[in-house]
């Protein structure tokens, strides 16, 4: 009986042996000759196969998305080792997503091709990186196939929507967090701690005559060495070791309806893009951004390149980078002034030799006004003007923590799905604080991804000491996100919290006055109040609208009193200076 148990089990193993061997790893991509992309199924059962076969391949699922199907993870180290606490100690990690637009899905197939290769020994593994992939970050997206809708693109046959399963536009999230795919993205981006990102793309625009082009994170932005080093040393590497292999690359061509020879700035990536929220943690982040009217075939290629590419880059530049990572959080938390906004430094350009194709403005039989139009028989190289050079325009004194009483518990859980390190005080404590009055804003008119978010933010500051309760939230700024705290907790911040609407309720007074019996109060305010009685004639003398509008009068008289609500307008994270 023995002996028919061991054929049994060594039958069974040869069997097992047998069909891992027989598993096809040839694409949907290559078996339609360039022309098709990957289902999200396809995607996920190849990767699952290569886990099967080749040991030095994972796949987990981590978290969920809005379609109800997982978020997935698929790593690739040569020594099998897939413990991220260990991996970080000696190597550096790239982690590269995919179909976060999924109509712009070359990144999905390029990255299926390029972790077989590796594995199967058809391209040298790296020695000082292990990968990592989203294989389909958007899946709601992706299952949401069609042929139509990526409107100016050439290629592949069908693909995914750029919405997710509640039309969330996925690359303006990562801050607010509104879908379950963001919150999985942080899960995994905080259990993997990437060196390098990349996200994949497909870009819009202007014609010209190159298939790739890069948008690294703006390197001024990134700050400091780690950012001197992204501009001087990574990016021009990547473009010469395309250029050796016959694919030119230039920065991502930011126009519309208009020719790149006119000159163009870098797009600044805020913290609600991919790269921007990366790079709160000093993360080397860059898209990919293949062209469009290139055929599909020639864009997974390249992106296929430009990410061997940048392995070689990071393989050999693993200590400089792990020794710049560590100082930048060190320099950050050494900082007393921290920047939140951007805008173009005039004083300094770039010249890039351009290679467009000739356009101008020609009369259109269909609208009757002018239209661009490309001339591809007149192609051209040019020195054209770049603008990537940003100064701040926004800075503010770093504090030593924030205070957020527990209530704002939506707020505290995006927190905490980003491993900020938080205490809660055990016993109610009085604290001196600095505070912030909301003292002007604008709104978007229309809705702008679930919101009407605000900008222009201004504040009011003052130093109050603030009576908080047990459970309330003291948040250092000693810690690793550092940056992210201040990009989200500083009103004045493009992408902050208040600017994403996550304080509205304080815009709202909830308590007011009748006017017949405020009035009476009004008047005893004045009378035992010299100073607002004059401040009052005064108003009414210099403004006209005031001195002809009585409710104005009683409203900003209510707002001088006592009865008036503390909470209107109070921004109620406080900082402790």
């Amino acid at each position: 009986m023995k002996k028919y148990l061991f054929l049994f089990i060594l039958l069974t193993a040869c069997n097992s042996e047998k069909d891992k061997t027989t598993y096809d790893f040839t694409t949907a991509f290559e078996k339609s000759n360039g022309m098709a992309t990957a289902t999200y199924e396809e995607a996920i059962r190849y990767y699952t196969n290569l886990a099967e076969v080749y040991p030095q391949i994972s796949i987990d699922s981590i978290g969920e998305t809005d379609s109800g199907k997982p978020l997935h993870m698929v790593t690739l180290n040569p020594d099998a080792e897939f413990d991220f606490k260990t991996i970080r100690k000696n190597k550096r990690i790239l982690l590269i997503n995919n179909g976060i637009h999924p109509g712009e899905s070359d990144g999905i197939d390029a990255t299926m091709m390029l972790f077989r290769d590796i594995a199967k020994g058809a391209i040298e593994a790296p020695t000082n990186t292990v990968l990592v992939t989203i294989p389909v970050y958007n899946v709601g997206g992706s299952l949401n196939r069609n042929s139509t809708t990526r409107t100016n693109q050439n290629g592949p046959l069908e693909y995914g929507f750029r919405g997710n399963a509640r039309n969330y536009d996925l690359n303006r999230d990562f801050i607010k967090s509104d879908t379950k795919n963001a919150r999985s993205f942080a899960q995994i981006f905080h259990i993997v701690q990437p060196d390098v990102f990349i996200d994949n793309h497909v870009s819009n625009g202007a014609d010209y005559q190159y298939t790739l082009t890069h948008l690294f994170t703006q390197h001024n932005k990134l700050g400091g060495p780690l950012g001197n080093y992204l501009h001087t040393e990574m990016m021009p590497n990547l473009e010469q070791k395309l250029s050796v292999k016959s694919w030119d690359i230039t920065p991502y061509v930011n126009v519309f309806n208009s020719v790149p020879e006119a000159g163009f700035s870098q797009f600044m990536d805020s913290p609600r893009y991919s790269t921007g929220y990366t790079t709160l943690w000093n993360t080397l982040g860059m898209m990919v951004e293949t062209h469009m009217l290139k055929p599909y075939k020639q864009r997974v290629e390249g992106t296929y390149e430009l990410m061997k590419s940048m392995i070689e880059i990071i393989d050999a530049d693993a200590e400089k980078i792990k020794t710049m990572r560590t100082e930048a959080f060190a320099n950050h938390q050494k900082a007393t002034t921290y920047p939140l906004d951007w805008t173009i430094d005039t004083t300094k350009t770039s010249t890039l030799q351009f290679k467009g194709f000739e356009g101008k403005k020609v009369p259109s039989s269909l609208t009757g006004a002018e239209r661009l139009a490309y001339d591809r028989t007149q192609p051209f190289t040019k020195d054209v003007v770049y603008q990537n050079y940003f100064k701040p325009t926004i800075e503010v004194s770093v504090p030593k923590a924030y205070i957020i009483p527990q209530g704002w518990w939506n707020v505290i859980e995006l927190l905490q799905f980003n491993n900020v390190e938080m205490t809660q005080f055990k016993n109610d404590t009085i604290v001196t604080v600095e505070s912030y009055k909301i003292d002007t804003y604008d709104t978007r008119n229309q809705a702008y991804e679930g919101h009407y978010p605000h900008y222009n933010t201004k504040l009011k500051t003052e130093q109050i000491q603030v009576k908080f309760s047990k459970g309330d939230y003291y948040i250092s700024t000693n810690q690793s996100a550092m940056r992210y705290l201040l990009e989200t907790l500083e009103p004045q911040a493009p992408d902050s919290f208040f600017n994403w609407n996550f304080f509205d309720t304080i815009l709202q007074q909830k308590e007011g006055f009748s006017p017949y019996v405020w009035e009476d109060m009004a008047m005893q305010l004045l009378a035992t109040n010299p100073q607002l009685q004059i401040d009052f004639n005064l108003m009414k003398s210099f403004d006209a609208d005031f001195a002809n509008n009585w409710y104005a009068q009683l409203d900003w008289l209510h707002k001088q009193s006592p009865n008036y609500e503390k909470a209107h307008l109070q921004y109620p994270v406080y900082r402790v200076k």
